[in-house]
């Protein structure tokens, strides 16, 4: 399993306690650090291998990357990007939070995805988690722009999982105060996120 986002560790985490190798890819390395020390202290009933890579996704060389730890390929692949600029998450500029325009995003995003395609097994799966946001005021369907990235690559569309949920830290428990905000902004609050499943052929 590759996960090019990897963030606090949670898909290494996992891998551990289902058996499954796993290779996280994280920029910063403050965040790097403390995700593998989360993910040390999980027990590792199956003996699994977890690697984690300090570095961009959107320039690694992955091939490379892969054969240095001596792994000939990758059974899934997950990325679960920041979803644009909605939290900042520092103030790289390698970052995709900081895109200066969804196009930009986009670009960078879709550069992780070619950089990948050639390590992930064919007829195995690849999945994209992400959400949507608004922007002055209009419903940017960001989740539907990210998987058009992906179809273009050579992907094809397995499914579409819509995940829900009523509490975020990010709103943490404030619902009547988000009602409002709404109300008065003129939004929807989001209650769900995308789990985009493909396939490579």
């Amino acid at each position: 399993m590759l996960d090019t986002f990897l963030g606090s560790g949670t898909t290494l985490i996992e891998s551990k306690r289902i058996g499954r190798n796993g290779v996280g890819v994280e920029l910063l390395r403050k965040v790097a650090n403390s995700a593998a020390k989360a993910i040390e202290q999980e027990d590792n009933p199956y003996s699994t291998r977890t690697e984690i890579i300090i570095g961009d996704s959107s320039s690694l060389d992955f091939k490379f990357e892969l054969q240095q730890r001596k792994i000939k390929g990758v059974q899934f692949l997950i990325m679960h990007p920041p979803y644009w600029d909605i939290v900042k998450f520092s103030k790289d500029e390698r970052d995709l939070s900081n895109a200066k325009s969804i196009d930009e995003f986009l670009n960078l995003f879709g550069k992780i995805v070619e950089a990948t395609y050639p390590v992930l097994d064919k007829g195995r799966y690849f999945a994209v988690i992400i959400g949507d946001k608004y922007s002055g005021g209009n419903w940017v369907p960001l989740g539907f722009y990210t998987m058009q990235e992906v179809l273009k690559r050579g992907y094809s569309l397995k499914s579409i999982i819509i995940k829900n949920f009523d509490e975020t830290k990010g709103k943490r428990n404030q619902k009547k105060l988000w009602q409002y905000r709404a109300l008065v902004g003129g939004f929807y609050i989001f209650k769900h996120e995308y789990i985009f499943l493909f396939k490579k052929e």
